[in-house]
């Protein structure tokens, strides 16, 4: 399905390891594996991170493209250079939306646009509406720099209480910086239905701006979503934020954007230094991305495949999996999650933290199909003292 090429990943990352080396980093530099605690720690060696099955980060298992490495690879001969010729990354990915390139506002991952939707629409004293849990990092500048979140919990079947969020914005309307919906939420992977979201729009009072984070829109096969992109071509007053972390395989390489009226763009943009902090590897790689469809609908169907897969595997176990959207799931094992976290590690598996106040479910990546096996292998033999089958360490 993912054919071998004449530039291999090992290639492209060997030359980096090779600079890292000359740079003075130490090859035993650690790297990211998940402690007893649920916090994150590192192996000694990266031979053992590589052997690792990797199923906490919600990342693509096989990585970029063939094409999109030899774009990486071909740039390296700027990577000494300030200034490099512009491969056209905000014009692709606006044709790519069917938008202008003043609705395109460039940053390292996504991440980086939801900070500065925090640095442009909340000042200390104001408040940002969402649910509970989500993905945080609004919330975490939000807390950090004087603003509040105000968040409402999951409903019992893992959705967002969209109509109490809402009403819990007009409530504080005069303090309200900005109203945000993770769509699919992580780290619970369900949908926020297009009807539920024309609901926010029709319902929510115009001038409060609404972020909404689509990081993992390309795995959702659900037909009550829809992206919120078009609200945009309305002139809504709306931030859509995207990834190249996720699908396109890049979360190592770092670059978002956000989508939104220009007059937004252009406020955001003076909170932000955009193109300076993008590496040339990743603009010209993701402008090859773009120009692949064909890859991203393999990764897609390949996600997807194995999703339902180990989402099976668990349910037919007697295990409840919320209905996922995502490139993974979240699980209720019944027990505090920091617990077991170390007893897939023995196993050479990581996965997802805790999620508070989701103590005792968690949330697991789609890996390869051998990460999936032994994640499966794993799973039984501690919650339900299978004895492993093939496919272990």
């Amino acid at each position: 399905m993912f054919p071998k090429t004449g530039v291999s990943r090992r290639g492209f990352v060997g030359g980096v390891a090779g600079a890292l080396g000359y740079l003075g980093v130490r090859p035993s530099v650690d790297l990211l594996a998940q402690g007893p605690d649920g916090t994150w720690s590192m192996p000694e060696q990266a031979n053992e991170y590589d052997s690792l099955a990797k199923l906490a980060n919600n990342e693509n298992p096989w990585g970029p493209s063939a094409n999109v490495i030899k774009s990486m690879t071909d740039a390296f001969k700027y990577s000494n250079r300030y200034g490099f010729p512009d491969p056209g990354v905000v014009q692709v990915i606006a044709e790519h939306h069917g938008v202008q390139p003043g609705n395109i506002l460039l940053g390292a991952g996504s991440s980086e646009t939801l900070t500065v939707m925090g640095q442009t629409f909340l000042e200390p004293g104001q408040k940002i509406v969402g649910a509970m849990p989500t993905y945080m990092s609004v919330y975490n500048y939000a807390t950090g720099n004087g603003a509040e979140a105000l968040t409402l919990p999951l409903l019992a079947d893992g959705t967002q209480d969209i109509e109490g969020m809402v009403r819990l914005a007009k409530q504080n309307y005069r303090s309200v910086g900005f109203f945000y919906l993770v769509n699919p939420n992580n780290p619970t992977a369900v949908v926020v239905t297009k009807e539920e979201v024309k609901y926010v729009f029709d319902n929510l009072p115009e001038d409060i701006p609404i972020l909404l984070d689509e990081a993992y829109h390309h795995f959702v096969t659900d037909p009550r979503y829809a992206t919120s992109v078009p609200y945009v071509k309305e002139g809504r007053n709306v931030v859509v934020a995207r990834t190249f972390s996720k699908i396109y395989g890049l979360a190592g390489m770092r670059l978002g954007y956000g989508i939104a009226p220009t007059p937004i763009i252009d406020r955001m943009r003076r909170t932000i230094t955009g193109s300076q902090n993008l590496n040339a590897l990743v603009k010209f790689g993701v402008v090859a991305a773009l120009k692949d469809p064909q890859e991203e609908a393999r990764v897609r169907n390949a996600t997807v495949q194995m999703r339902e897969k180990v989402v099976g595997e668990l349910t037919a176990v007697g295990y409840r999996v919320l209905p996922t959207q995502g490139n993974f799931f979240m699980v209720e094992i019944k027990r505090p999650v920091n617990e077991v976290i170390p007893m897939f590690r023995e196993r050479g598996v990581l996965v997802g933290r805790a999620f508070p106040p989701m103590d005792r479910w968690m949330r697991v990546s789609i890996g390869l199909e051998s990460e999936n096996t032994r994640f499966t292998n794993a799973f039984k033999q501690i919650f339900t003292g299978a004895t492993s089958s093939s496919g272990g360490r």
